[in-house]
């Protein structure tokens, strides 16, 4: 992750990601239990949301941890496994829904997703360029396949670990690694 953001820094697209990970992690700092995260029929983002609830061990934020929403959930799963589009309907005021459509999204789920904005969630999309979510979604972060530098699933990793990541760490961090460029190659005559 951070060779990725070494090479991804002189472009606006790591900021761009960054900035939607704090307005994620604003989101969801109203709420201990209110971050819905869901995808597509065809693309759930269980990996997302596994990361997410590492940040959320690893920081302490305990709204950083997803309810992964499903559209399937197969019978006998376990609980945290068999969450249905339902919940999405059960979405009310402080909940954040954080949609994840590397396609365009189906009308069902844009439904559910001007409803829950109706009701007063906080809406996120993370998709491909969709007009249509994007219209409805509070903050969102278009990872196109021609222009991004990375991939849909590379932008998700740096999404969850910018989350987790507070303002003062990018600072300590920038700083470590100047300091450890500098002692490599030598400060930079300016």
């Amino acid at each position: 992750m951070a060779a990725l953001r070494i090479l991804l820094e002189p472009s606006s697209w790591l900021q761009e990601t960054r900035t939607f990970a704090r307005a994620l992690r604003r989101s969801v700092s109203r709420t201990s239990s209110g971050l819905l995260i869901v995808g597509t029929p065809d693309e759930e983002p269980w990996h997302l949301a596994a990361h997410l609830d590492q940040e959320s061990q690893l920081t302490g934020i305990p709204g950083l941890a997803p309810t992964l929403v499903r559209w399937a959930p197969p019978p006998g799963a376990p609980p945290h496994l068999r969450v249905g589009l339902t919940r999405l309907e059960e979405a009310r005021r402080g909940e954040t829904l954080f949609v994840v459509s590397p396609e365009a999204a189906p009308a069902p789920l844009l439904e559910r997703v001007h409803d829950a904005r109706r009701v007063g969630a906080t809406i996120m999309a993370m998709d491909s360029g969709d007009p249509d979510l994007d219209d409805m979604a509070h903050e969102c972060l278009n990872v196109d396949p021609g222009l991004a530098p990375v991939s849909f699933d590379a932008a998700q990793h740096l999404v969850s670990a910018a989350a987790g990541e507070p303002a003062q760490a990018r600072a300590g961090m920038r700083a470590r690694l100047a300091r450890a460029l500098d002692a490599i190659s030598g400060p930079r005559d300016d």
